[in-house]
């Protein structure tokens, strides 16, 4: 169970931490440990402390809602959203961290006007934690999947540093693009993400990487079916390289 501090318990509390409930819905990539114990285990070693919400099983970013037009519900999680992140920020004291990218963008709109700054845990890991950390082995190769809501939050700069730090070789296809997954889409329509995804997978094939990244663990699943190749958070694999 999730709440309390995590990270290095003996530091200074330096952001909340809500952790996405699509990583918790659909697990970790076979064989991997998933972003949020990945993202806990970098703060540990880096010396950063944080703290996530009681309330943290009853809260999500609204895009369920949005997504399908549901203002009211949407409505009702958005106050929900406010009240518990407002108070355990301190009224905007402390930053919000997200671990999913998509999410992200649904907790910024959600919180505008609060006075409240939200973090990607990408971008917060490149600011904050990367000159903590040691690289001890960094894998050969990654290609890395964007998303789009990786493009619109300007969050590449931070993926493609974070990837250089744990790989040796970096690659982005030309080819890529949205992979029509697209929250639950890609469950309903599968052909949906097979259509979107053509292009890129005969690319991904022909670079064929060491590891595959995204930021988004909808996306990451959507890659994995298009490509057969498991698409896991960028930030499990500087999980990996600094063990």
């Amino acid at each position: 169970k999730l709440g309390g501090i995590v990270g290095d318990k003996n530091a200074e509390v330096q952001a909340i931490y809500v952790p996405a409930c699509v990583n918790a819905m659909f697990g970790p990539q076979k064989g991997g440990m998933g972003v949020t114990q990945a993202f806990i285990a970098l703060l540990k070693r880096a010396g950063v402390a944080v703290a996530i919400p009681e309330a943290i099983d009853s809260l999500c970013c609204g895009t369920p809602w949005t997504s399908k037009g549901m203002a009211n519900g949407h409505e009702v999680m958005q106050q929900r959203v406010r009240t518990v992140l407002v108070d355990a920020t301190g009224g905007g004291k402390l930053p919000v961290i997200i671990d999913a990218s998509s999410c992200t963008e649904g907790f910024i709109a959600m919180l505008e006007d609060t006075g409240i700054t939200v973090l990607d845990s990408i971008a917060f890991t490149a600011s904050h934690l990367a000159n903590q950390l040691t690289v001890a082995h960094p894998v050969d190769s990654v290609t890395i999947h964007p998303t789009c809501s990786s493009q619109h939050l300007a969050l590449m700069p931070a993926i493609e540093k974070v990837a250089n730090l744990a790989a040796n070789e970096v690659v982005i296809p030309y080819s890529w693009g949205c992979c029509g997954y697209a929250g639950d889409r890609g469950m309903l329509h599968p052909e949906l993400t097979a259509s979107a995804t053509a292009r890129e997978a005969a690319e991904v094939a022909g670079i064929d990487s060491e590891y595959h990244v995204s930021s988004n663990r909808t996306c990451e699943l959507g890659m994995t079916r298009a490509t057969g190749k498991p698409y896991r958070h960028v930030l499990e694999l500087l999980e990996i390289a600094t063990r």
